[in-house]
């Protein structure tokens, strides 16, 4: 309490000119505190927006990937459904590598029927091929041009000569749906 009176005192020895300028700057004073305090209590707050937002961001990029790497491969499939003609064929496509072994046997088989496109399947049994010979003929199905999908494979490595393998493969080409037809 004796602080109060100190204040109080030395406030009224003032002359009235030095206390009017005393109470302006205490004013501005007050406003200034006032004004921070506000300011403080806005950034505050758009900190906390900042922190959800990078929240929100952390959360959506790997969404982002994730879909761009589904369109990406489905704009490679709409390509290569694209450019498939009516005669290809499993056949077609297995001759068009030119890999061919001792014999080729092809069995067409019975496609699915799926969501906006109908599979035309054939089980295929080439004999005689070099490792090499199958790598490389399994590269060329799986990178080519056509919509195909290897459903199923096997190489069997041949006993008269541990050199050559019999591969056989379910292949299945990609058509699109005939209602679905963009």
């Amino acid at each position: 309490m004796r602080r109060l009176e100190i204040i109080r005192d030395l406030w009224q020895d003032l002359d009235s000119h030095t206390r009017l300028w005393s109470g302006y700057a205490l004013i501005l004073l007050l406003i200034a505190a006032v004004g921070w305090s506000a300011l403080s209590g806005k950034v505050q707050v758009l900190e906390k927006k900042r922190t959800a937002r990078e929240t929100v961001l952390k959360e959506l990029l790997p969404l982002k990937v994730a879909y761009q790497s589904a369109r990406h491969s489905s704009d490679q499939l709409n390509g290569r459904m694209a450019s498939l003609r009516p005669e290809d064929s499993p056949a077609k496509i297995i001759e068009d590598t030119g890999i061919k072994g001792k014999s080729v046997k092809i069995v067409p088989i019975k496609g699915e029927e799926r969501s906006g496109y109908i599979e035309d399947a054939a089980e295929i049994r080439i004999d005689g091929l070099t490792l090499n010979e199958a790598i490389n003929l399994l590269y060329r199905l799986e990178k080519g041009s056509y919509p195909l999908v290897i459903k199923k494979c096997n190489q069997r490595i041949r006993f008269d000569d541990p050199s050559r393998c019999d591969l056989t493969l379910v292949l299945a080409l990609l058509r699109p749906a005939p209602g679905k037809a963009k």
